[in-house]
């Protein structure tokens, strides 16, 4: 299994933040994806900027505490947890860990940096979006 997590905190708005993390309608922050297919109240299908779909299943979902999935795609099949936490300061930490599994030995090498490089871009897009409203 392969792990990645990133930790950011949030000087905003706590709902705000929750919503916009949570609210899979409004996605076109998201630079990495090309639109959000909504099947149900815990499923969805995001569709990357190549179209390639990922399947997720919301697991558990508690506002502002914890934001859970499982994923899957033809590649990879995992879990995405993400914690809320306000810290003294007032502002909200996020806590986001992938953990996937893959067959494929040629993303078996790269798994963990592209997990990183994910995180990442996803930060610097929500940052980009809080900053906006």
């Amino acid at each position: 299994m392969v792990k990645a997590n990133i930790k950011k905190s949030f000087n905003c708005d706590r709902d705000k933040l929750w919503n916009t993390i949570t609210d899979n309608r409004n996605y076109d922050w998201r630079t990495d994806l090309d639109r959000i297919e909504i099947l149900d109240d815990t499923h969805f299908i995001e569709y990357a900027k190549n179209n390639y779909p990922t399947s997720f299943t919301i697991t558990n979902k508690e506002k502002l505490k914890v934001y859970e999935f499982d994923i899957e795609n033809t590649n990879i099949k995992g879990k995405w947890i993400g914690k809320f936490k306000e810290l003294a300061d007032g502002s909200i930490e996020v806590d986001f860990t992938e953990e996937i599994e893959t067959n494929n030995f040629i993303m078996k090498l790269f798994a963990k940096t592209y997990l990183k490089n994910m995180q990442k871009r996803y930060i610097q897009d929500l940052e980009r979006e809080l900053s906006k409203r």
